[in-house]
């Protein structure tokens, strides 16, 4: 082989196949599961929940679908639904952060990578924020930030209990120390709302990882994860490469965590709306 030719070649992928969820079968008609590569009729995978009928995966939802799942029906107030990322470093890599901003956008009809609002979990009134993947990799900026800590501060003024699902590949690093001090934004704003003795249930979904998980994502009074979802500050090939060792299968996924005591409960999609139901309940009939 020449070293042209050698070049040439195509890296391998290291990540595990499950990681992409794109529907690469023509018409949409059916979807491969990543996991456990069996094809599921679409249909049939919507009416489960998005969640792998052979195998549990979860796949991941858009906010507008997990709100849908969670909230009783017709009960959801957006706040701050134009609130938008700016450029002001003036960030360029392949692209202007402007670029990829609108693009965003485009691709997700979202206005930034969380959606927040007030709402109703059997008739008990919430403030919700859900994240939402397909915005940069749900990527904390400014913005996300400054959106969470808003709809904290309107559950500290209505006194709701406060509830994030949180999806995020971290900090956005087209934002620089901006980004980064939404982590001490967001955590200070928490502080407030255990002043007023309200509570924040946190939930981790498939995957909450970087600056996102180092500060409000594990902040909850009772933090639930999904089945199998990443939770973690630095992945595990970034550790595993650090300290040269291999790490114990499953680590830092749901299951290891709670088995470790970082987190309370694993729920189920199928389950998590009334565990939801029930932790609110009791706080509102305290």
């Amino acid at each position: 082989m020449s070293i042209h030719d050698w070049f040439k070649r195509k890296k391998k992928s290291k990540e595990p196949a499950y990681v992409s969820e794109k529907l690469d079968i023509p018409g949409n008609l059916w979807v491969k599961c990543y996991k456990c590569s069996q094809a599921i009729f679409a249909k049939d995978l919507e009416a489960n929940l998005k969640v792998c009928p052979k195998c549990n995966y979860h796949f991941k939802l858009t906010s507008g679908e997990r709100l849908n799942q969670i909230l009783d029906p017709g009960s959801f107030e957006e706040i701050d639904p134009t609130i938008k990322s700016k450029n002001f470093l003036g960030f360029t890599d392949s692209k202007s952060y402007t670029k990829r901003i609108e693009g965003a956008m485009l691709k997700s009809n979202l206005s930034d990578a969380i959606v927040c609002g007030t709402g109703k979990i059997g008739k008990v009134p919430v403030a919700i924020g859900v994240m939402d993947f397909s915005f940069m990799g749900g990527s904390m900026g400014s913005v996300v930030g400054e959106k969470v800590t808003r709809l904290i501060e309107r559950g500290v003024e209505k006194k709701f209990p406060v509830i994030i699902f949180s999806s995020s590949g971290g900090a956005r690093m087209q934002e620089g120390i901006m980004s980064l001090m939404q982590m001490a934004k967001t955590s200070a704003a928490l502080g407030r709302l255990r002043e007023n003795r309200l509570p924040y249930i946190s939930v981790l979904t498939d995957p909450t990882t970087g600056g996102t998980s180092a500060s409000y994502a594990m902040l909850g009074d009772i933090n639930i994860a999904e089945p199998g979802a990443l939770i973690c500050f630095a992945g595990p090939r970034v550790i595993e490469q650090t300290i040269r060792q291999k790490l114990p299968p499953g680590f830092q996924r749901s299951e290891y965590l709670l088995e470790h005591g970082m987190i309370d409960v694993v729920a189920a999609r199928k389950d998590l709306r009334e565990t939801l139901r029930k932790i609110v309940k009791w706080f509102h009939e305290k």
